[in-house]
């Protein structure tokens, strides 16, 4: 693993997708080298208490979670993902990426290669997540993000990860 280094993207209230109003999502470059991603990410995950763990791609429609973070490494393929709702921020992900969406935060999948695969991962005690859409009652989503913990640690990096330093309230 290389030195771990994140960008971070914040976003505002966007139509009916909340996003997060304190904590920005994190997109994390070439995480891993070799070829195993999901083996990699999945054991970093275990090991830092993010649970819940799964392997699919990523919806084609705008959605968030409102009771959870959520970490998305990709372990194959590419895609473009836009993040912050309709109009939001476009960002290429590719095998090695590494993105943390903080509850709320808007996320879908625009484009894809027919490889494209991602594993996900949430929180210790946030494994129960819900699903929303635009069609959600946004204000009651709202107290449910505002009571979502931090997590103990950086999906990948432990307790002295990018997310510890850029999530600090």
């Amino acid at each position: 693993m290389q030195k771990l280094q994140a960008k971070t993207f914040s976003f505002t209230e966007n139509g009916q997708i909340p996003n997060n109003p304190k904590l920005p999502l994190l997109l994390y470059r070439q995480v891993f080298e070799g070829k195993d991603f999901e083996e990699q990410f999945e054991n970093a995950f275990k090991k830092n208490n993010w649970g819940g763990s799964w392997v699919n791609g990523v919806y084609n429609y705008h959605h968030y979670h409102s009771t959870a973070h959520e970490v998305l490494g990709i372990i194959s393929g590419s895609a473009t993902l836009v993040f912050g709702g309709p109009g939001g921020h476009e960002a290429d992900v590719k095998a090695g990426d590494m993105v943390v969406i903080p509850a709320g935060t808007g996320h879908f999948r625009k484009t894809a290669s027919p490889d494209f695969k991602v594993i996900g991962a949430y929180p210790k005690g946030q494994e129960d997540y819900d699903l929303c859409t635009e069609k959600d009652d946004m204000e009651e989503k709202k107290k449910n993000i505002a009571g979502v913990p931090l997590p103990e640690a950086d999906p990948v990096g432990g307790k002295e990860g990018p997310l510890m330093k850029k999530w600090k309230l």
